[in-house]
């Protein structure tokens, strides 16, 4: 079987169209008609469902459409360790990280960036839950994420420890508190961030422990809108520590400690444990250690 229709495939599949497919592809329409046929009938199987109005896969058309995929990413692999053999260090990573987690790489990158200039860069915005089954697919080569996978095939190592952190806008009635209790919030508006994470949940589970109503009146996608409500008083919000560090030195917000809450949150870099990575992902995650190796021995008593 010829890999160019698996391609073809993958295009009209991701574009819906067998029109839109022949621009992507600089392929006139029945010549992309061709190469479908062409791959069913290597496969003695339909792919593509032709008799409605939409597009539409068969059952095998979505088992192939996956395995396409695989094809097109060993296919970059390929290209960038030919790259990397013409030139160390010069080819490309493509790390997996969320808004959050996005920053906790950027003094990484920073150093890894002074280090190897030639190497493209590309943090790809990620949902935490789906980084593990993205890294063991190929399609990326690392990612950043703040839970343990707790997967043999996934190897982490801890870059950061943060915390989740109560913020508060400088006009709330607790600015000024120095602590306050769990007990105190019962009748507060909290902010929350609509994505389900392990952090979210330890916070429910405190106040559900502690018999406290945590009234999340509010949603919202992103930390950047969580934070901009909070500065405007419209409600308080638990977020880690590294998301609000300038706000706070800026007096922009304020951090209340409460007493009964101390989540920690490890941020993790993970890369999988039976794949060799590029060079570029191995200097990444040398840099890393490094880095981890050095936080802590000036961490250490003297």
């Amino acid at each position: 079987m010829e890999l160019y229709p698996l391609k073809v495939f993958l295009t009209v599949a991701t574009e819906r169209s067998f029109s839109r497919a022949g621009e992507k592809l600089l392929r006139t329409q029945p010549a992309i008609s061709i190469a479908i046929q062409r791959l069913e009938s290597d496969l003695k199987e339909k792919l593509i469902d032709r008799s409605g109005r939409e597009l539409l896969l068969t059952d095998a058309g979505r088992v192939v459409l996956e395995y396409a995929k695989r094809f097109q990413n060993l296919e970059s692999d390929l290209e960038n360790a030919l790259r990397e053999l013409k030139d160390n260090y010069a080819g490309r990573l493509a790390i997996g990280a969320n808004e959050s987690t996005s920053l906790y790489l950027l003094q990484h990158i920073e150093q890894y960036r002074r280090l190897f200039p030639k190497v493209k860069v590309q943090v790809r915005r990620s949902e935490s839950s789906k980084i593990p089954s993205q890294l063991l697919d190929g399609e990326l080569e690392l990612g950043a994420i703040s839970y343990d996978p707790a997967d043999e095939h996934l190897l982490t190592q801890v870059i950061y420890t943060d915390r989740l952190t109560l913020i508060v806008s400088p006009q709330h009635r607790f600015a000024k508190r120095e602590e306050i209790s769990i007990a105190e919030l019962d009748m507060e508006t909290f902010i929350a961030h609509n994505v389900i994470s392990p952090y979210r949940e330890a916070v429910i589970r405190e106040f559900q422990r502690h018999k406290v109503p945590l009234n999340m009146d509010i949603e919202m996608p992103t930390v950047e809108t969580i934070r901009r409500l909070v500065q405007h008083n419209e409600g308080i919000a638990f977020l880690p520590q590294m998301c609000v560090q300038q706000e706070i030195r800026q007096n922009l917000l304020r951090e209340i400690p409460v007493k009964e809450l101390n989540v920690e949150r490890k941020i993790r870099l993970v890369y999988p444990a039976r794949r060799a990575l590029s060079h570029a992902a191995k200097a990444f995650l040398d840099v890393v250690k490094r880095s981890s190796t050095e936080a802590e021995s000036l961490q250490a008593p003297a």
